[in-house]
């Protein structure tokens, strides 16, 4: 098991609608989220950033997320969510969600 945290900005017009959606995700797009080896997912907010927490149990993470990058739900449930989010100029090639180090965890 892989663990991954991840940070985006929330535009402030954006909170309430994000929010809302957030409280009542689609069935599919919950189903691929399991599907693609994604567990223990949440979302925190604070001060204008949303901050993504994930634990990863599958073998090829690229794959997957590809998986999840070309199934149709999950493109239409990111064209409701990317308008309210605002990527960190610091991000790597290719995210949105920029990545973050893990400096200490514990269990």
């Amino acid at each position: 098991m892989q663990r991954y945290g991840s940070v985006i900005k929330l535009k402030p017009e954006k909170r309430d609608e994000y929010q809302r959606l957030h409280s009542n995700v689609w069935s599919d797009v919950l189903k691929m989220i399991k599907d693609c080896n994604i567990r223990n997912y949440s979302i925190y907010y604070k001060e204008g950033f949303l901050f993504s927490y994930f634990e990863y149990v599958g073998n090829d993470f690229d794959a997957d997320m590809q998986k999840m990058a070309d199934d149709p739900t999950t493109q239409e449930w990111w064209k409701l969510t990317d308008p309210c989010q605002e990527p960190l100029a610091s991000r790597l090639p290719g995210e949105k969600w920029a990545s973050m180090e893990e400096y200490f965890h514990v269990d």
